[in-house]
């Protein structure tokens, strides 16, 4: 199968919009934090996250959108497992590629809360997710006119199926990606030792 590297080729080729870009690598952080925790293989998690948004720019229509990105990855030899999660995430393909694995489930858990994240750390004074509380995220959520982008009944639906509570997976969402705050431009130059986490972030 193509390397992580291949796959990082493949998603700045097709996405040049460097937020879409961070949303993709927040996403790839926290699926792999969660292949960690469910022991499962962090390559293979990991790529899904990373490249689960890479026809969007080209494509944003649903009806096109991860059917794109599917041909791409078919025709460069992507696991079959990817592909299957990366449709699945679109809510429009659910018919033929219901959320019943737990890669599936683990994509759309971490699509919509990163954005969430996102956003909520880049309205901070420091733009920073150091020190970032799942409680400030949840303030985020409940208004309405804040990162509208953000469907918030997938960011909850996405919690439940995965079957962890909200609180819990908001906080898991920001230590995976308080990891890489840097590559994010979350890290607001505060030392990794001086970090405290909770969440904050936006989306596509």
């Amino acid at each position: 199968m193509p390397t992580r590297n291949d796959a990082y080729l493949l998603m700045t080729e097709h996405v040049k919009n460097e937020s879409l870009q961070k949303h993709m690598l927040s996403v790839e952080a926290v699926m792999r934090a969660y292949a960690r925790k469910y022991g499962e293989d962090e390559e293979l998690w990991g790529i899904t996250g990373l490249l689960h948004d890479c026809d969007y720019e080209e494509y944003p229509s649903l009806e096109e959108h991860t059917h794109i990105a599917a041909q791409w990855l078919q025709a460069d030899g992507y696991d079959e497992r990817i592909i299957y999660a990366i449709l699945a995430h679109n809510d429009l393909n659910l018919e033929h590629h219901p959320r019943t694995d737990l890669l599936s489930k683990g994509l759309y858990a971490c699509d919509e809360i990163t954005g969430m994240v996102t956003a909520t750390a880049l309205v901070r004074p420091n733009k920073s997710i150091r020190g970032l509380e799942a409680s400030s995220v949840r303030k985020k959520i409940k208004a309405k006119g804040f990162a509208a982008g953000v469907n918030r009944d997938d960011l909850v639906h996405g919690a439940e199926i995965l079957g962890v509570d909200l609180n819990d997976h908001i906080t898991f969402v920001i230590q995976a990606m308080n990891a890489v705050a840097e590559s994010l431009g979350l890290d607001g130059g505060v030392p990794d030792s001086e970090a405290r986490i909770e969440l904050t972030q936006e989306t596509r």
